[in-house]
């Protein structure tokens, strides 16, 4: 993905995004904006960091937990406005239908740059011989075999609100494992620290950015490219009888808003837009929250006070 600001350029590259923005009118400022916040901490801090500069803008800002998966319909009927690191990787096939409808705007991409993929801790590569090749986990299946996927390995999957990436891809790629879906976010880093520390075999789907990524030194199975022939043409990738025998195509981290926004909150509508995070900024925050045991408020805030330089250009460029 983009990667618009690095910390280095912050100053000089805000007031590009800036100048990518016209001012305009604040529109219906007393009502609220209502962003969704779903699942994963990486997106609720940028979602609180985007409310926070929204909110310094002179907008009245609510949170609204909402199910990744199934929180479409409600932004196409505005009951929620923003939706503000999506996925490419796994958005629903209502997603794509309401985007190509107009009911759904993809207002740009996050600026993410960002991995997704089977991922596990460095010793594993000893009780497994041949990783990172994806083809090792044929031999190796049963070191990873738990009581409730005997004879098959184990391997972790996203929690069942995110979809099923995991299962999808080792039954087209026809590996011995039974996919197990973590309870959450924090279930599934949980499996990396247990099995750096007692040294047990761990194969997960995960993904980059996130600090768990750097803290366990996690490693990606090298799976066949992903492509996008891949999963519309069964000639591509080593099972020629089914489509999605390969890796995850490089995700693409979007913006996505209720089209009537635009009109209602004109300048929320340029901001927004305007908005990126880059993984260099989003990371360190990240495990503020998770590994310090900081609030997602209390961290977002301070980041929002310390980099006025980065996001004031785009608030001042957007309002009329």
């Amino acid at each position: 993905m983009h990667q618009l600001w690095k910390i280095a350029l912050a100053g000089s590259m805000a007031l590009i995004c800036a100048n990518s923005a016209y001012a305009v009118e604040l529109g219906a400022k007393d009502e609220p904006i209502k962003l969704a916040i779903n699942e994963w901490t990486g997106q609720q801090v940028t979602t609180h960091i985007a409310g926070k500069i929204l909110e310094a803008a002179g907008y009245k800002v609510e949170y609204v937990t909402a199910g990744y998966q199934n929180m479409w319909q409600a932004v196409s009927e505005g009951q929620l406005d923003a939706a503000l690191e999506v996925w490419s990787s796994n958005v629903t096939e209502q997603y794509k239908q309401m985007n190509k409808d107009g009911k759904v705007e993809d207002i740009g991409a996050l600026g993410l740059t960002a991995r997704e993929g089977f991922a596990y801790p460095p010793h594993v590569a000893e009780l497994c011989p041949g990783l990172p090749n994806w083809e090792a986990l044929k031999k190796c299946a049963s070191i990873f075999a738990t009581a409730e996927t005997l004879p098959k390995g184990r391997l972790v999957d996203y929690p069942g609100d995110w979809g099923t990436p995991g299962a999808d891809r080792i039954k087209a790629l026809g590996l011995p494992f039974k996919a197990i879906p973590a309870g959450s976010e924090g279930a599934l880093v949980a499996e990396f620290k247990a099995s750096v520390e007692r040294k047990t075999p761990l194969l997960a789907v995960f993904w980059m950015p996130h600090w768990a990524v750097a803290k366990y030194d996690l490693k990606f199975v090298e799976l066949p490219k992903g492509t996008p022939e891949c999963y519309t043409d069964p000639s591509y990738g080593p099972n020629k009888d089914v489509t999605g025998d390969c890796d995850f195509i490089p995700t693409r981290v979007f913006k996505t808003v209720w089209p009537g926004v635009k009109q209602k909150w004109p300048a929320a509508y340029e901001i927004l837009k305007a908005f990126t995070l880059s993984t260099d900024q989003q990371q360190p925050l990240m495990g503020a929250v998770d590994v310090d045991g900081k609030s997602t408020e209390t961290v977002t805030d301070e980041w929002v006070k310390a980099n006025a330089s980065i996001w004031k250009p785009i608030v001042t460029a957007a309002i009329k």
